[in-house]
C-alpha cells in the first residue's frame, strides 16, 4: 500500500505524518492487495481563521474506482483519526459488496416470464 500525504498551507511534523501511515497501515492493512494508493490530504477548513479547524481528506484507490473520507476538527489529529476510521469502514463495505458479486454468494437477477 503506497501512501502519499499532501498538506495545503499547513505544516506537516514527522509526529502526525508517522502517526498518519500507523493508523493506516492497521486501518487498511488487511486488506492488502486490493489496496492501491492512499492519498491524504490535509488543509486548514476554508472559511476558517487559520489554525481554527483542521480538515483531513483520505482518498482509497480501489482499482476503477475509489473511496473517499474527509473530517474537519480542531484537533489535526483528531481529524485525521476520524477520517481513517471512515475511509476504513467504506473500504471494507466496498470490497465486500464486490467480494459477494464476484464470488456468486448473490444470486443473478433474473426475469421471469411466463409461457402460455
Amino acid at each position: 500500500m503506497k501512501i502519499q500525504i499532501r498538506s495545503r498551507d499547513v505544516a506537516v511534523p514527522a509526529v502526525l505524518r508517522a502517526h498518519v501511515e500507523r493508523r493506516l497501515a492497521f486501518a487498511l492493512g488487511r486488506f492488502g492487495e486490493r489496496i492501491g494508493c492512499v492519498t491524504v490530504r490535509l488543509s486548514d477548513a476554508g472559511g476558517q481563521p487559520s489554525g481554527a479547524a483542521q480538515c483531513c481528506r483520505i482518498e482509497v484507490g480501489l482499482g476503477p474506482r475509489s473511496e473517499r473520507a474527509e473530517d474537519t476538527d480542531a484537533d489535526r489529529f483528531a481529524a485525521v483519526d476520524h477520517a481513517i476510521d471512515r475511509v476504513s469502514r467504506s473500504v471494507a463495505r466496498a470490497l465486500e459488496l464486490g467480494r459477494e458479486r464476484d464470488g456468486g454468494l448473490v444470486a443473478p437477477r433474473t426475469s421471469r416470464t411466463a409461457k402460455t
